[in-house]
């Protein structure tokens, strides 16, 4: 027996194609959309404007399976951090982050990292898998349905790199989009990268979104330590790229810029005057994230007052700076570093100490 599809990844172009495969109209992928990703719903049996012939061909041949929360956890500010485990065993991270005018989910799009940033303990943890489209969106599903109010805002800042699960976080992106699903505009879903070059010149040929660069040092020397990404794709590749991406929209957009700040390696005003010189000519907004330590990193959060001589001193050269506020420290989920009771599989395992980007 064949494996049933699981649509709830599926966007609305892969759902025309499925349906056209059935014999049905192109409508009837606006329906199922709705019915998934605004009504909540995922029994076949229930979704009344589809026929009782229809319910029976889904039913034959897919489902709508949401990946199950595992744990949950809330800070005394109310941030929500949820532990999700996959049908493989493994377990990801999402958060929810409650503002006054907006709720914030950080997304993973992988279990793991292969990356190996050096300010970040996922990739210490090692690369387990990447995350189907359906694993994707099953955050935003879980996050919306299980909550009172809905998700104003989509940041793929969890674990992993999205640009190295590239198909699936970009259909689950669309689905993100969608007037009958989720209806988020570009400026409210963002795809964090560290530097996947050519994935960044795709990007911009296949959608609309924005774009936020994990940075975190001002040249190639400091960069190949803390993000060894870039001995394969360099800051001046880096940036070029970011360009090219920008002068693919008519629209005005700006790069979010993010960089952590780790005491005594990359918080000089020195490396401020660094950044600004190499960000001068592009429109760049900068984040500075003050770094959240984690067992085993001999990293220490900048000062307090470091950080704001740093962002002053941008401030003055021009740019749209913010310091971030660290939000979910007591269940873990800072801004910048997710961090959960995980491994890579519970399989018949005991929990253990697991961070992510």
């Amino acid at each position: 027996m064949s494996k049933k599809i699981n649509l709830l990844g599926y966007s609305f172009e892969s759902l025309k194609s499925f349906f056209s495969e059935l014999g049905e109209p192109e409508y009837r992928a606006k329906q199922l959309l709705s019915w998934i990703h605004q009504k909540g719903v995922i029994d076949f049996d229930n979704m009344t404007d589809f026929n009782k012939d229809l319910r029976k061909k889904l039913n034959s041949v897919s489902i709508i399976k949401p990946p199950e929360i595992y744990k949950e956890y809330i800070s005394d500010e109310g941030t929500k951090k949820y532990l999700i485990k996959l049908d493989s065993g493994s377990i990801i991270e999402m958060v929810i982050i409650p503002e006054k005018n907006r709720r914030t989910l950080c997304v993973s799009s992988q279990a793991g990292c292969a990356l190996q940033c050096t300010f970040c303990a996922t990739g210490a943890q090692g690369f387990d898998q990447d995350l189907s489209s359906d694993e994707i969106i099953g955050q935003m599903w879980l996050a919306n349905f299980n909550n009172n109010k809905p998700i104003t805002n989509v940041v793929f800042m969890g674990m992993g790199e999205p640009l190295l699960n590239y198909d699936a976080v970009i259909e689950s992106a669309k689905i993100m989009k969608h007037q009958n699903s989720y209806g988020l505009s570009r400026k409210r879903i963002t795809i964090s990268t560290s530097g996947i070059v050519p994935k960044i010149n795709k990007l911009s040929r296949d959608i609309d979104v924005s774009l936020a660069i994990s940075l975190h040092a001002p040249d190639d020397k400091l960069r190949d330590e803390i993000v060894p990404i870039n001995k394969k794709y360099p800051i001046k590749q880096l940036i070029k790229a970011c360009k090219d991406y920008l002068s693919h929209f008519e629209s005005k957009k700006n790069i979010t810029m993010e960089y952590i700040m780790i005491d005594g390696v990359n918080d000089s005003i020195n490396h401020a005057r660094k950044l600004a010189v190499l960000l001068s000519n592009v429109s760049f907004k900068i984040n500075l994230i003050p770094f959240n330590s984690f067992s085993g990193s001999d990293y220490r959060r900048s000062k307090e007052s470091t950080m704001k001589s740093f962002k002053k001193y941008l401030i003055e050269k021009g740019f749209i700076t913010t310091l971030r506020v660290t939000r979910g420290d007591g269940v873990d989920a800072a801004c910048g570093q997710l961090v959960g009771e995980l491994s890579n599989t519970i399989k018949g395992k005991n929990l253990i100490k697991h961070r992510s980007i």
